[in-house]
């Protein structure tokens, strides 16, 4: 009769702690998808030059709402930066004719104030979303975008141009096409410093919100949400106290960021370093833990899991990240005269066309002027 006694049943003890997990990760995310529904909806709504108002109100309720409208622009920057980093830094490292152009170019771009951006791009935005607010929503986010950017695709590229040769013959010998590389290999190797970088970017996209969020354009001026929007107004009224509760709410919105989303995504990155020693302290996110903890991931793997073969047999057509190791000399020294040839034929259509510019508009003198105040700055 012994022999026909039910085993005990095993429980798992991690399943309750995973079910708690499993909805504390669903609300957050519907959560959070019901805010950026509700924050975004405030962008497109009717807007004109003529009875746009020159400044927000100083209500502190209106805060939270201002709040959440400059942390969806910051984001969309921060998005904006990344996609930009993926295809700048990439061709500048992958193409050697084009870096001779592309590093510079960047360099004089992150040099260029994000006031220089402003007084350029505000007026085609406007142009390009007539009626609605959302060109002047896009002009901030490219202002917040021109603080971040080129810091970030410069690391990238470093990642690029410093990786190590393992990883380039193993690429050669596994023959991976250029799309596989670059999610497999190149994107893993440089996620640290790109993480790390992008995490800096982020920081001082904060110190541009009253730059971008504050506009001036054909002497007029443009208020959007937001708490830099907020601090000018409140500035322009002189109080003190206002202004002092917009760098509060700044403050809880820069650690509730570093919390909930670059602490945890810089645990993750941990995943893909490479060296032969670890680092002193690896870093620890709660927020990680919760997610690992969960089946979300799981379940995101399976919906998504069989993506992958179909979406490498469709960018095949690019072909496989592979050169030759040598090229012809002759062959070689032709293509660098062709495309040193167009670089400066480009480069003098160009200057030829900002000079008829400056000599219809506002004339050379200003030039001189303009380039003494540059030396003041630069001073």
């Amino acid at each position: 009769m012994s022999l026909l006694r039910p085993l005990p049943v095993r429980t798992d003890p991690a399943r309750p702690h995973r079910a708690a997990a499993d909805v504390l990760v669903f609300l957050g995310a519907a959560g959070l998808l019901w805010l950026i529904v509700r924050l975004a909806h405030g962008t497109v709504t009717a807007w004109s030059p003529a009875t746009a108002p020159a400044t927000v109100s100083t209500d502190p309720g209106e805060l939270p709402y201002y709040a959440g409208r400059s942390l969806l622009r910051m984001f969309a920057a921060l998005a904006l930066s990344v996609a930009f980093t993926f295809g700048y830094a990439t061709a500048a490292a992958r193409l050697r004719r084009a870096e001779k152009v592309l590093l510079p170019v960047l360099d004089i771009l992150q040099s260029v104030p994000i006031l220089g951006f402003l007084s350029v791009t505000i007026t085609g935005f406007i142009a390009l979303f007539p009626g609605s607010q959302l060109g002047l929503e896009c002009a901030a986010v490219f202002a917040i975008f021109t603080s971040q950017a080129w810091n970030m695709a410069f690391a990238f590229h470093h990642s690029l141009v410093s990786q190590p040769r393992d990883l380039d013959e193993a690429s050669r010998l596994l023959r991976l096409t250029r799309w596989q590389r670059f999610w497999r290999v190149d994107v893993p190797s440089g996620m640290i410093p790109l993480v790390w970088n992008g995490m800096m970017s982020f920081g001082g996209g904060w110190f541009f919100l009253t730059a971008s969020e504050a506009l001036s354009v054909d002497n007029r001026n443009y208020a959007l949400p937001g708490v830099g929007a907020y601090v000018a107004a409140a500035t322009a009224e002189g109080d003190l106290g206002k202004v002092l509760l917009a760098i509060g709410v700044m403050i809880v919105l820069v650690v509730g960021v570093n919390v909930l989303f670059w602490r945890p995504l810089t645990a993750w990155a941990e995943r893909f370093r490479v060296e032969n020693s670890e680092a002193a302290q690896a870093p620890r996110s709660v927020v990680l833990d919760l997610l690992r903890r969960s089946r979300v991931g799981v379940l995101l793997g399976r919906v998504f899991g069989p993506l992958v073969h179909p979406a490498d047999r469709v960018t095949a057509v690019f072909g496989l990240a592979d050169h030759p190791l040598r090229t012809s000399p002759a062959r070689r020294r032709a293509g660098d005269v062709l495309f040193a040839t167009a670089v400066l034929t480009l480069v003098g259509y160009g200057l030829v066309h900002a000079v008829g510019f400056v000599g219809e508009t506002t004339g050379f003198a200003e030039v001189g002027h303009a380039l003494l105040l540059g030396l003041v700055t630069f001073a």
